[in-house]
């Protein structure tokens, strides 16, 4: 006797070696014995053997159309055996009634299971619906059929075309498109990106990089809202003084400016004059809401994406020749350039000059600051600031900026809606010239100082602390130790970041006498404060992740072969004249910090964007500032963190720089 039964979703079919009435002892053709219940079975039979009725039944039920099962049944429930014996006009013989059973089993769509060996038609209206789902199911495995073939054949068919950017930066993976899509990335060998641009639906690297930045961070686009800029307040004391501010030729944003007052008998007095945009922003107004939506502003080389409207930037710029609103801070100095008092003002000034570093910079530097000056403007005043910048350094016992290493400036010419044609010019500056000095230290006493009248005052504010080497942000006025001052809160930069502009709201009620926009412990502020270090770091991520853009089409664009370096640490190099650090397996170990050796590029993929180069030779140069700057970054390490202040603590500072007012500049 053998038995057809249910196993597994599927049907098997074996010898009967034992029956026990609930349960039988089967052999399955293959010769395994199993023990199955008797529930279970559907057919008894004789013949054929076990082993040849699915066998024989098989392509009788392949032959057996379920259109015409399904008209040819009633509705309600039925047997495979009652179907049999209507299908073929006579008692089925078991091949008959097992191809039967098949071929109804395989049309779910048609027949609906109910129990063992019985099934219930579909309704017309639920089967006219499965029917056009696997029809539509059919269409689109025909059109993924289509659209995989002229993708690997790098022709791009419309339908991908138009999801580009859902396809690079967040894949439907339920549509058929993007099935389509990453079973032709997985057959190529390439990454989405890769095939893309191999098809032409990424006309550039550069459009790849920036709109996945928009994607991740400004998903409704860059434009700002309509909204009015507000007017400059007119009821601000005028002050007696001509200030200039210090920065790069591109600068825009111009957050701070310098005067020096002489006063016979007793020495100076050194004003700091910040850009005073909390003056007009209400703190919960639209523009406020857009600041704390964008929290900074992007920089990038050749482009940026300002924190505040351009009306509101214009009106608020320390621009030169204009009455500007400031908060101003005013050091009274002596002769040997210690403070004797300091008073804190709201007011409005003159900016008499933006003075420019590229204009500056050739007559006042390192080399001609010890000895007479040529007759420029402000002369007296950089030199009387050089020396307070100094003794202001001496008593913290903290270098305000690093000697030695070199800031990088990007020029971009062309238009960036074309950014293949542009072409870029990448220039070296020394870091901790004397007027990097000046400035940093200016802003160093301004930062520190406002953050302790804050702390005196018990007035919330957002602070940067740095305590056993790990720098971060904090509401409390704890010490940073790298800069040697007893509490340290970004200030100095309010139409940029929006922890500035908070931070110039309180000091600004405390000037006042009124209440601060944010009380202590306040959920908003430190709300504000956690969004703007991520914010803060995504977009320190973005310049880094652009300028290594940039350093690739130069190389490009100069037709670099080969490029010397200077080793930092085991196979990690800095490349000349670039900020890349490029890790290099092919260089030999032994090779330490500060050697020079030479590369050949051996490819460039802006789409990473990513740079291979091999090692060629080294050479006989050793520079012994490398050699200090790794031991430096080591110590820094193992104090894990220090470094995302370095700038400020005089340390050599993370890969991470920020544009101070459109320019290259260490973090403050």
């Amino acid at each position: 006797m053998n038995v057809l039964f249910e196993e597994d979703g599927g049907f098997k079919a074996g010898s009967v070696m034992a029956d026990n009435d609930s349960s039988l002892q089967v052999e399955m053709p293959t010769g395994k014995r199993s023990k199955i219940k008797a529930a279970t079975v559907l057919l008894r039979f004789e013949k054929p053997s076990a082993g040849g009725l699915l066998e024989q039944a098989a392509p009788l039920a392949e032959e057996i159309e379920p259109d015409f099962l399904w008209e040819c049944v009633n509705d309600g429930e039925f047997s495979f055996l009652d179907i049999a014996r209507d299908y073929y006009g006579h008692d089925p013989a078991p091949v008959e009634a097992a191809a039967v059973l098949l071929a109804v089993h395989a049309a779910p769509v048609y027949f609906h299971r109910k129990g063992k060996g019985r099934f219930r038609k579909a309704p017309a209206d639920i089967l006219a619906a499965a029917l056009a789902s696997l029809e539509k199911k059919r269409q689109q495995a025909i059109a993924m059929e289509g659209w995989i073939g002229a993708l690997k054949e790098f022709r791009l068919p419309p339908e991908i075309g138009a999801l580009t950017d859902a396809l690079l930066y967040a894949p439907d993976r339920n549509k058929p498109e993007t099935k389509a899509f990453e079973t032709a990335c997985a057959e190529t060998g390439l990454s989405a990106a890769q095939l893309l641009f191999r098809c032409g639906a990424i006309k550039s690297a550069y459009f790849l990089h920036y709109r996945r930045f928009l994607h991740e961070q400004f998903p409704k686009g860059t434009a700002f809202p309509n909204l009015e800029a507000p007017g400059l307040p007119r009821d601000l004391p005028r002050a007696d003084v001509r200030a200039f501010s210090i920065d790069d030729a591109n600068t825009t944003e111009i957050d701070d400016a310098l005067s020096v007052v002489r006063l016979p008998g007793i020495g100076s007095r050194i004003g700091i004059h910040i850009a005073a945009p909390g003056l007009a922003i209400e703190h919960g107004s639209p523009l406020d809401g857009v600041a704390r939506a964008r929290l900074s502003t992007v920089y990038m080389p050749g482009n940026k994406i300002t924190m505040l409207p351009d009306g509101v930037v214009q009106n608020y710029t320390l621009a030169g020749g204009v009455d500007c609103p400031a908060v101003s801070l005013y050091l009274t100095v002596n002769d040997v350039f210690e403070v004797i008092s300091q008073e804190s003002r709201l007011e409005i000034v003159h900016i008499a000059a933006n003075l420019r570093h590229h204009e500056v910079e050739p007559w006042f530097n390192a080399e001609t600051v010890g000895g007479p000056l040529s007759d420029k403007p402000f002369k007296d005043e950089l030199l009387h600031l050089w020396h307070f910048a100094n003794a202001c350094e001496g008593r913290r016992g903290k270098p305000s900026a690093m000697q030695g290493n070199n800031d990088y400036n990007f020029a971009i010419e062309g238009d960036l809606a074309d950014p293949d044609s542009c072409t870029v010019e990448i220039s070296e500056r020394k870091r901790g010239s004397p007027l990097d000095k000046l400035v940093a230290e200016l802003m160093i006493v301004a930062n520190s100082t406002w953050g302790g009248l804050l702390a005196e005052q018990n007035i919330a504010c957002l602070y940067r602390a740095q305590t056993q080497g790990k720098v971060r942000m904090t509401t409390s006025p704890l010490p940073h130790e790298g800069l040697g001052v007893a509490q340290y809160a970004w200030m100095t930069s309010p139409l940029r970041r929006y922890c500035d502009m908070v931070n110039q709201w309180q000091l600004i009620a405390c000037l006042k006498g009124e209440t601060p926009a944010f009380a202590q412990k306040s959920a908003e502020l430190f709300g504000a404060m956690r969004d703007f270090e991520t914010t803060y770091g995504a977009y320190a991520d973005f310049q880094r992740l652009m300028e290594r853009y940039w350093c690739l089409r130069w190389l490009q664009q100069n037709g670099t072969a080969e490029i010397e370096a200077t080793v930092r640490r085991e196979q990690l190099v800095k490349l000349d004249h670039l900020p890349l650090l490029l890790r290099l397996p092919s260089m030999p170990a032994d090779i330490g910090p500060g050697r020079r050796v030479r590369l050949a590029v051996e490819s460039i993929d802006l789409l990473g964007p990513e740079l291979s180069c091999r090692y060629l030779s080294v050479m006989d140069e050793v520079l012994p500032e490398m050699v200090e700057e790794e031991e430096e970054q080591r110590a820094k390490r193992r104090r894990k963190g220090a470094a995302a202040d370095g700038a400020d603590a005089g340390k050599l500072p993370r890969p991470v720089r920020t544009h101070r007012h459109g320019r290259l500049f260490p973090q403050q």
